[in-house]
C-alpha cells in the first residue's frame, strides 16, 4: 500500500495523480449536486486520459533506432563522436520523441526533441568535448515518449552500454632531464630486439610476420632462401616513473589537484622517454599494485595511459614503504623519476638508500600549499638538494614546459 502510495505521488505521475484526484471529486461532487458542469469536466477527463495514453503507447511502437559511437578510446582535450539514428516504421508521423544516449562523461549533452514523419528517420551527430580523464559509460540509448500534459511517459532502452577510455593529456618536454645510469660496457653491450635499428647484427631465414624492410637480399642472392636482418639495441638505462597515490598526501579537488598535476606530468615524462626510444616503466599503487615493466615504442606508451587514465589517490601505501618493497626492480641500471606531493621526509631515506646503491634518481615534487593545503615542502626541498637529488618544483598553474627544465631545478627553482 504504501509502495502505491508513493509511485501515485512520484514526480512522474505527480500530473497524472492530481488529474486522477480531480477526476474522483468531480464525479462524487456532480452525482452529489447535480451540476452539469461537472458532468461535463467528468467526461473530458475520462476521455482525455486515455487518449493520452494511446497516444504515448502509439509513439514508441514500429521505432528504430540505431547509434554508432565513434570515439572508444580518446585523450583529454580531443571529441568524442556519436551518431544517433531514429526510423520511423508506421504510416503515422512520430511526435515528441525525446531521445538521449546518456552517459556519465562530464559535460555530454545528447538529450533531443524530434519530429519523425512517416516512413523517414532523423539522424544527427553529438561531439563531446573529454575534458577530464578516466573510464566513463555510454548508452543505452532511451527513446521517451510522453503527451502533451505530461501524464505518461514510456520508456524505450535501444542498444547495450559501452565504455570510452580517456587518457590523461600530455605535454611536451623538451628540456626535461634525470640523471643518466651509469651502465657497464655502454657502446659495446647489445641486446637482441625486433626493432629496426641502426646495429645489425646478422641474418637469419625468413619467417611469417617478418617486414619486407628487414629483408636481406644479397644474403638471399647468396643462399637462394629468404633471408632477413637482425638488430640490437644499444645499452641504455631503464625509467623507472614512480608516482604516489596515496590518499593522505593529495590535495586539492578534480582538475586542480595534486592527483591530476602528478598524473599529467607522469604521461608527459613517459611520453618524453618514449619518443626518444628509452625502455619506459610505471609503478603506482591507488587501490591496489601496478607494475608496467620497461618497454620501448608506442605500445607501451599506449599501456601507459591505459594505467594513468584510471589511477586515482585512494592509495594508503606510503611512498617510502613501495620504494623498499619493489627495490629489487631498480638497479644500477635504473634512472628513477618519483612524482609526489608528499612533505614527510620518510620516503627519502629510501630514495637515499637506493641512489646508494648506484640507482639514480630525480624527484618532481608537487607543492601542496599552492592547491589549499598547510603544507609546505620548503624543508624536504632543502634536504632534497642537501642530497644532490635533481628536484623539480611544481605548483598549481606553472606551464608544465617551463617547470621541468633544468633551469628550474636546483636551489633557483624555489620561489618564496
Amino acid at each position: 500500500m504504501i509502495r502505491t502510495v508513493r509511485t501515485l505521488f512520484s514526480p512522474e505521475r505527480r500530473i497524472l495523480s492530481l488529474v486522477i484526484a480531480i477526476l474522483l471529486v468531480s464525479m462524487f461532487t456532480a452525482f452529489g449536486t447535480g451540476f452539469w458542469l461537472l458532468f461535463r469536466l467528468v467526461y473530458i477527463i475520462a476521455i482525455a486520459v486515455p487518449l493520452a495514453w494511446l497516444l504515448v503507447w502509439w509513439n514508441t511502437r514500429d521505432i528504430d533506432a540505431d547509434v554508432d559511437r565513434k570515439t572508444s578510446r580518446a585523450q583529454v582535450g580531443q571529441d568524442a563522436q556519436e551518431i544517433i539514428e531514429v526510423r520511423n516504421r508506421s504510416f503515422l508521423p512520430k511526435v515528441w520523441l525525446e531521445v538521449e544516449d546518456p552517459s556519465d562523461l562530464p559535460g555530454h549533452r545528447s538529450k533531443r526533441v524530434v519530429i519523425i514523419p512517416p516512413r523517414r528517420s532523423r539522424n544527427w551527430i553529438v561531439n563531446t568535448p573529454l575534458r577530464r580523464r578516466g573510464l566513463f559509460d555510454w548508452g543505452p540509448l532511451r527513446v521517451t515518449a510522453s503527451d502533451p500534459f505530461g501524464l505518461f511517459r514510456r520508456v524505450r532502452l535501444v542498444g547495450g552500454q559501452q565504455q570510452i577510455l580517456v587518457y590523461p593529456p600530455v605535454v611536451d618536454l623538451p628540456h626535461f632531464q634525470a640523471p643518466p645510469a651509469n651502465l657497464p660496457g655502454e657502446g659495446r653491450f647489445r641486446r637482441r630486439t625486433h626493432y629496426v635499428t641502426p646495429n645489425a647484427s646478422g641474418v637469419r631465414e625468413y619467417a611469417p610476420g617478418d617486414a619486407f624492410n628487414r629483408i636481406h637480399w644479397k644474403s638471399t642472392a647468396r643462399t637462394g632462401e629468404m633471408m632477413v636482418k637482425t638488430f640490437e639495441l644499444d645499452p641504455a638505462s631503464d625509467i623507472w616513473i614512480v608516482i604516489d597515490l596515496e590518499r593522505r598526501v593529495n590535495a586539492g579537488r578534480e582538475d586542480d589537484s595534486t592527483e591530476e598535476y602528478g598524473v599529467r606530468i607522469a604521461a608527459s615524462i613517459a611520453r618524453h622517454y618514449v619518443v626518444g626510444n628509452r625502455p619506459v616503466g610505471l609503478m603506482t599503487f591507488g587501490r591496489d599494485l601496478s607494475v608496467l615493466e620497461p618497454e620501448r615504442g608506442q605500445q607501451q606508451l599506449t599501456r601507459i595511459l591505459e594505467s594513468l587514465a584510471t589511477a586515482n589517490a585512494v592509495g594508503d601505501a606510503p611512498l617510502g614503504n613501495l620504494l623498499m618493497e619493489e627495490q629489487r626492480r631498480f638497479g644500477r641500471h635504473t634512472t628513477l623519476v618519483v612524482i609526489t606531493s608528499s612533505t614527510d621526509d620518510s620516503w627519502l631515506t629510501a630514495v637515499q638508500s637506493l641512489t646508494q646503491r648506484g640507482v639514480r634518481a630525480a624527484v618532481v615534487l608537487i607543492d601542496p600549499s599552492t592547491f589549499g593545503d598547510t603544507r609546505s615542502p620548503l624543508l624536504l626541498f632543502g634536504q632534497l638538494t642537501a642530497s644532490d637529488i635533481l628536484t623539480y618544483v611544481v605548483r598549481r598553474g606553472d606551464d608544465l614546459g617551463l617547470a621541468l627544465s633544468p633551469t628550474s631545478s636546483g636551489v633557483n627553482a624555489w620561489r618564496a
